[in-house]
């Protein structure tokens, strides 16, 4: 059930997202906008990371059935990324280069740009940590997060250890075990805004680094603070439309790497019943089903009008990756 609810939102989001860049052949790229506005039509903002977690979207799909087709069109999203990049990877945004350098390392890509790039973002101010963007003064969970579970997985277990040490010691939050946004350096004040992404990305980290008992912890937080009725709660459109489901992809890889147990169970359970919700409140669109922005009530009848953030990418990626975590299961 949950494999055939996958494969039906990468049908939607695909009739309805997926384009030729600027009309040349041989290209792929996912327009930020259903229906697009004109400037959405040629790329006219860049959502660099939407489009790698439309990539990492794709790369679920295949593992879950794979088939030529979407192989070769993964290929073709590549190369349009770069091009639409201006023939580089480059990017200001910390964050950003980890998540692209997450999604290329699943295609079997060489990712020691992306590597050497999240190296050059750490400094020893404010206790360690990567910057968020270059020339800011903000160290972050949404930067720090994806760059430990990239080095992990690329085998520098050492600075994914700092990294998480790091966000440990300065971002969560003893009382609840939350994961905090970020920390300005030069004032020293912590951004104590609570985010499903940062829970996701913390949560990532401790897996990978085989910190068991902290990622229990985590997702004891998320279940009693992020997840009212038991589905993950959304954070709106635009960049906030992915927070949810990246926090279920983590999620799903803690049902399968905790130990058997309450812990597991939760983590299983928050994204069965986020995915159940997601599907039964889905409209009927072009293509397939059309998500809404919080998962626990109707999507607006198609197509959504201007404004709505169910028009957004993010939004319907963020189900996507919910959906495919929950065909895991």
């Amino acid at each position: 059930m949950h494999s055939d609810w996958a494969a039906a939102a990468e049908r939607a989001i695909v009739t309805r997202h997926l384009r030729r860049l600027w009309g040349l052949p041989g290209t792929l790229l996912a327009r930020s906008g259903w229906p697009a506005t004109p400037g959405q039509r040629v790329h006219r903002h860049w959502n660099y990371w939407w489009q790698a977690h439309f990539l990492d979207c794709l790369v679920d799909a295949q593992l879950r059935d794979p088939t030529p087709a979407r192989a070769a069109a993964i290929d073709r999203f590549v190369s349009s990324m770069r091009l639409r990049n201006f023939g580089n990877w480059r990017n200001d945004y910390y964050d950003d280069l980890a998540w692209l350098g997450l999604a290329l390392q699943r295609t079997g890509r060489d990712v020691g740009f992306f590597l050497g790039e999240l190296r050059s973002g750490w400094s020893p101010e404010g206790g360690g940590g990567i910057w968020w963007r270059r020339g800011d003064r903000f160290k972050n969970a949404p930067s720090n997060g994806p760059a430990a579970i990239l080095f992990a997985r690329a085998g520098d277990v050492a600075r994914a250890r700092e990294l998480l040490d790091w966000m440990e010691k300065t971002l969560v939050d003893p009382d609840t075990g939350l994961v905090w946004d970020g920390l300005r350096v030069d004032s020293h004040d912590l951004v104590q805004e609570i985010y499903t992404y940062c829970q996701g990305v913390f949560l990532g980290t401790c897996l990978e680094m085989s910190e068991l008992d902290r990622a229990g912890r985590t997702v004891r937080a998320v279940a009693a603070h992020c997840a009212p009725g038991g589905v993950l709660r959304g954070q709106g459109g635009g960049d906030g439309g992915l927070f949810a489901g990246i926090l279920a992809r983590y999620l799903a890889l803690a049902a399968h790497r905790l130990p058997a147990g309450p812990e597991a169970d939760a983590a299983r359970s928050l994204v069965l019943a986020s995915a159940e919700a997601a599907w039964t409140g889905a409209a009927d669109a072009a293509g397939g089903p059309l998500f809404g922005p919080e998962w626990s009530a109707p999507a607006p009848p198609p197509p959504p009008p201007a404004g709505d953030p169910a028009r957004d990418l993010s939004v319907q990626l963020g189900a996507w990756m919910l959906l495919e975590a929950a065909a895991t299961l």
